[in-house]
């Protein structure tokens, strides 16, 4: 395959005949990116005619910058296939962090070093090792798309970066916020059974569901008689208006038994809605959540959040919705409970996420093994 090189307005350039396509002779010429003199533009003609030959397709590195590229594949690829909350922290990382840093960057100027930099400035900075794989695969994952199907570039250079190396170090209660004993009876005291935030509390702290997953609970999900709930959907906000969403994962779809303390007091709210109707009457918002306050209104995440903060500011506690999910688990897993089946209680996708998350229980359960076995062969 014949070709050459030349340079012109001083910039180098190759070319090289690819044989004749519908009957005409075609010519491919392209600037030499990045080549200073004859020899290195004779090297660019040389890679370019090898992988012509091989592939019989001619790369181009791309001119688009990672910015424009990102906002191609949020709206073409992550918009389209991920669930809404995904959306909304992808695009998050990506204005807040990758923009920010590595946005006026070609594709084809990304490197394993320019990426690993960036990488090492968010692990300084003190992000946790949960933000630190999240920053890793938006990058990641969008550039893979980049290589294939879009053929942007050749390589992914984010193949090449790690993550820096945490500190392995047990999981603590602190570290989760599981309350107390007392600390519960002290919330339990304090919130009156007409307060918006006390439904959402008791189903949180009787099943370890989300907050998500428990703000979406309507009444056609709760089986009082047969003490079940089951979760198949989640409550998100989207361009400002409350909607339903979908379960984490697959394993988020699920049914929870629930014991008589909490079928009681869903028996009491669900009394206390038909009261607040005819009370309201026509300014009373019907509808079929389990969660509302007493003119009807839904209870949303955004309530719930507003009163853990008031919760945490009145009764100087740590707390936060989530904490009452790992302090169900955790009162499970001390009283006994099989890991395999608090994981199908917590929608958790693996057993090892249930494991790995109160490992610190797993160990006082080890523990205890030694105990009862020392115990037995003293008696």
């Amino acid at each position: 395959m014949r070709g050459g090189v030349r340079k012109r307005y001083g910039n180098w350039y190759y070319y090289f005949d690819v044989g004749k396509i519908d009957g005409k002779r075609k010519k491919i010429e392209r600037k030499a990116i990045g080549a200073e003199d004859k020899a290195d533009a004779e090297r660019i003609l040389r890679q370019a005619i090898a992988e012509y030959e091989n592939t019989g397709i001619f790369f181009e590195p791309s001119e688009t910058t990672l910015h424009d590229y990102l906002d191609f594949w949020m709206n073409e690829h992550v918009e389209l296939n991920l669930k809404h909350n995904t959306v909304e922290n992808y695009r998050g990382v990506i204005n807040n962090h990758i923009k920010p840093n590595l946005g006026l960057k070609k594709l084809r100027s990304l490197t394993p070093e320019n990426c690993q930099k960036f990488i090492n400035a968010k692990f300084r900075e003190g992000f946790s090792r949960k933000t630190m794989t999240i920053f890793h695969s938006v990058l990641k994952n969008s550039l893979d798309k980049a290589v294939y199907p879009y053929q942007l570039i050749k390589v992914n250079p984010m193949h090449y970066v790690k993550i820096p190396k945490f500190e392995d170090k047990l999981t603590t209660k602190k570290d989760l916020k599981i309350l107390s004993r007392d600390t519960i009876k002290k919330i339990i005291s304090y919130l009156q059974e007409d307060d918006p935030f006390y439904i959402p509390f008791h189903i949180g702290l009787n099943t370890g569901m989300r907050v998500s997953e428990v703000c979406a609970l309507t009444w056609d999900c709760v089986d009082l008689e047969n003490g079940l709930i089951k979760v198949e959907k989640i409550l998100i906000n989207v361009n400002k208006k409350w909607e339903f969403g979908s379960p984490k994962t697959k394993s988020s779809y699920r049914e929870i038994e629930i014991g008589q303390t909490l079928i009681n007091i869903l028996k009491k709210q669900r009394n206390r809605q038909k009261r607040n109707k005819l009370k309201y009457g026509e300014f009373y918002t019907d509808s079929d959540f389990v969660c509302t306050k007493e003119n009807g209104d839904l209870v949303t995440t955004y309530v719930c959040k507003w009163n853990g903060r008031k919760l945490r500011d009145k009764l100087s506690i740590d707390f936060n919705f989530h904490s009452l999910r790992h302090t169900h688990a955790t009162l499970l897993m001390e009283s006994g409970a099989k890991p395999k089946a608090i994981q199908e209680r917590l929608g958790h996708s693996r057993l090892s996420v249930t494991t790995d998350t109160y490992s610190h229980l797993t160990k006082k359960m080890r523990k205890e093994v030694v105990d009862i076995f020392e115990s037995a062969m003293h008696d």
